[in-house]
């Protein structure tokens, strides 16, 4: 290891939907976080790891901004809380198409301390090249301590330059983690987040935000890992939507996501999907610990 190594936390926040998800993928170059067009997507927090020989860059995936309503809710802000408090560089994501006054409200109830880089995001969306200039000229007035760069996590424009940003403000230190480490999340725990990213893409309105995922048995055979999880949903119609006539969306659902997870584990998966009916479980504290929200 260098003497001059570097290490630190660089932590992300923004509002729901702002690209931080899709953005830290990009940065890891690899599927490690689920994305939605639909908000509220992550509900937990997510470390994405990226070593080099000189320098080690712990990224932190954390829930959109919102107002809680709930005490899943309530738990997830709190996980925004704790990526606050060990950041040594912040990274700002704002959705460039949405008014300066949702990212200008965030930067003012986070009150960071530390380094932070505004991205401004989806660029793309803006046809005119003097557009985004003149907005970037405008959040640059209007944030002049943070280092501000307009980028497409979609089109990956302008993904280049974060690292070196960081790398001027990371702290001198040995790498937290083993060189290897991707994530301090387990299989199981991206297990259930493949199969909750698939509940975001097949089902529509409100069924995403009322379920939760939980994995009962994971067993690694020779030949195939051999998986039983449960849905969870508040209300009885609920189950009846997710599985669908004669079972066709609890089938088609179990495809998709047996799909992505061989793609994660790399080996032939068998999936079993239950759904049970647990009233009241975003806001009742032991369903909550239970399913991974502590």
């Amino acid at each position: 290891m260098s003497v001059t190594h570097q290490a630190g936390f660089v932590n992300i926040f923004g509002a729901p939907n702002a690209g931080k998800s899709t953005i830290l993928n990009a940065l890891l170059g690899e599927q490690l976080v689920i994305t939605s067009p639909k908000v509220q997507t992550t509900r937990h927090r997510i470390l994405g790891i990226f070593s080099e020989p000189n320098y080690q860059i712990v990224f932190s995936d954390t829930p959109g901004i919102i107002e809680p309503k709930y005490e899943l809710h309530k738990k997830m802000m709190l996980q925004v809380k704790s990526a606050l408090e060990d950041a040594d560089v912040a990274i700002l994501m704002h959705d460039i198409t949405q008014p300066i006054e949702e990212i200008e409200a965030i930067s003012n109830g986070l009150k960071l301390k530390v380094p932070t880089i505004l991205l401004l995001n989806k660029s793309d969306l803006l046809k005119d090249k003097k557009e985004v200039t003149d907005k970037l000229k405008e959040y640059k007035q209007k944030f002049p301590n943070y280092l501000v760069q307009t980028v497409s996590a979609l089109t990956k424009s302008n993904l280049d330059k974060i690292v070196p940003f960081i790398l001027k403000s990371l702290p001198i230190a040995p790498p937290y983690f083993p060189e290897d480490s991707v994530s301090d999340r387990n299989t199981r725990f991206f297990v259930s987040e493949l199969i909750r990213e698939q509940i975001y893409d097949l089902y529509k309105e409100e069924i995403p935000y009322h379920t939760a995922v939980m994995i009962q048995t994971y067993e690694e055979k020779p030949n195939i890992h051999v998986i039983k999880a449960d849905i969870i949903v508040t209300r009885e119609t609920q189950k009846v939507i997710l599985i669908g006539k004669g079972g066709s969306l609890i089938k088609q659902l179990g495809i998709g996501a047996r799909k992505k997870i061989e793609e994660f584990v790399g080996a032939k998966v068998h999936l079993e999907l239950f759904v049970k009916v647990r009233p009241k479980w975003r806001d009742t504290e032991n369903y909550l610990k239970e399913y991974g929200y502590n």
